[in-house]
């Protein structure tokens, strides 16, 4: 295969994916200030319209496209919607992850096991393969997938989680690896917890004790703020980011070992 330099377009376009709040919005607006034409995916309709309509307020040119990645047609979809609106995309953001079940990983089912790896890792995998092509055609794209720092620690009673991030970063390298001549760069973040909605899925007792439970393990003492997970996905976005691929980047306050 012949080496590509990469040559950033002059119109670039991003997807978001999970991007209704949280981290995925976080991202969004980092780059739409960058000057992105933004899509923003998510599968809450409501909440997105009212993400998508706020970054318009500032300026951002975005498109909100209510999609579950985990179904193949609807994110075929979501990119034929997006890219009629704002063009070919350049970057794509696998941002979308549920946390799954709380309660020891021996006793979770498989139900529960193929819900969490439907949506973090084969989610992510079908919009890379819906996205990456048309990136390789025009010999230039960029792919982050957010991973999780519970990918290569584990986490206590949240294994279906931990193992499909520890997925994630498994995808990532060998993508990464896969189209290292292509101009396609692929990379992974792997955040400590944010505090985010991600954690609307257990009771009160159950999100206080695991907060303390995860902020016990961070070095800061403190949640990584999303703007900060936003701009290290910004770099990796851009044209700035050159000679990076599958690789991992923390974002952890000191508690990533290795």
């Amino acid at each position: 295969m012949t080496v590509i330099e990469s040559k950033e377009p002059a119109r670039r376009v991003a997807v978001v994916t999970g991007a209704a709040r949280g981290i995925g919005l976080a991202i969004g607006a980092r780059l739409a200030a960058d000057g992105f034409s933004i899509a923003l995916w998510d599968r809450d309709a409501r909440q997105l319209a009212q993400a998508a309509q706020a970054l318009r307020d500032h300026g951002a040119t975005v498109l909100d496209v209510a999609v579950d990645i985990t179904g193949r047609a609807q994110v075929v979809r979501a990119l034929a919607q997006s890219t009629e609106a704002l063009g070919t995309p350049t970057a794509l953001v696998n941002n979308a992850a549920i946390l799954g079940r709380h309660g020891p990983t021996a006793e979770a089912s498989m139900g529960e096991w193929k819900r969490v790896f439907d949506v973090n890792v084969f989610g992510a995998l079908q919009c890379a393969q819906a996205l990456v092509p048309a990136m390789v055609k025009q010999g230039y794209g960029r792919v982050v997938n957010v991973a999780s720092i519970a990918g290569k620690e584990g986490n206590p009673f949240a294994g279906a989680y931990a193992a499909s991030k520890a997925a994630l970063i498994s995808m990532t390298k060998s993508l990464g690896k896969e189209l290292a001549e292509a101009g396609v760069l692929v990379n992974c973040i792997t955040p400590s917890a944010a505090d985010t909605d991600i954690f609307g899925a257990y009771d009160e007792s159950q999100r206080a004790q695991l907060r303390a439970r995860l902020l016990e393990r961070v070095p800061m003492k403190r949640f990584v703020r999303v703007e900060e997970v936003a701009e290290m996905a910004a770099w990796l976005c851009s044209a700035r980011c050159s000679f990076s691929t599958g690789a991992v980047f923390d974002i952890s306050g000191g508690r990533a070992v290795y």
